[in-house]
C-alpha cells in the first residue's frame, strides 16, 4: 500500500465545503480496515470530514441517518455478495445526490461503465486520492 500520512500533517488551504461553509462530509467503505483507516487519515488531513463504515450493512445505516453526506467512497469488491457497485446503487435510492468514488485492487472487466463515478485502482497515491476527491466534489 502506498498510502501514508505524514505526521503533523495540516489541512489543505483549498478545502472543499458545503454550502453551510462546513468541510464537505465523506463515508469511506471498505473491508480492509488497514486501508481503510489509511484513507480516513489521508482525507482528514485534506480538511474533510470522514466517517468510515466496514461493509455494506455499517455503511447502509449511516447513509439511512441524518448526518449530511457529500461522496462516498468504496472499495468494489468486498465480501457478502454486496460489491461496491450495489452499495452505491442503494445508497443512491436514499440520497440520489450522493457523489461516489470507487477503489480497487483488481481488474474487473467492465467495470467502469456500471459505475456512476470514477474508478480508482489500488494502491493509490495520497495527492492523487485528495485531487480526485476534490474533483468529484465540485463537479456539477
Amino acid at each position: 500500500m502506498t498510502m501514508s500520512v505524514t505526521p503533523g500533517a495540516t489541512p489543505s488551504e483549498a478545502t472543499v465545503q458545503r454550502p453551510s461553509g462546513t468541510p464537505a462530509r465523506i463515508l469511506v467503505v471498505d473491508d480492509d480496515l488497514a486501508f481503510g483507516d489509511a484513507t480516513m487519515r489521508v482525507l482528514r488531513s485534506a480538511g474533510f470530514e470522514v466517517s468510515f463504515a466496514p461493509d455494506h450493512r455499517l455503511a447502509l445505516k449511516e447513509l439511512e441517518s441524518t448526518r449530511p453526506i457529500d461522496l462516498l467512497v468504496t472499495d468494489i469488491v468486498m465480501p457478502e455478495r454486496v460489491n461496491g457497485v450495489a452499495l452505491s446503487r442503494m445508497a443512491r435510492m436514499r440520497r440520489s445526490e450522493l457523489k461516489v468514488i470507487y477503489l480497487t485492487a483488481y481488474d474487473i472487466p467492465g467495470v467502469e461503465e456500471e459505475a456512476d463515478g470514477p474508478v480508482l485502482r489500488k494502491p493509490i497515491d495520497e495527492k492523487q486520492l485528495v485531487a480526485e476527491v476534490k474533483r468529484v466534489l465540485t463537479a456539477g
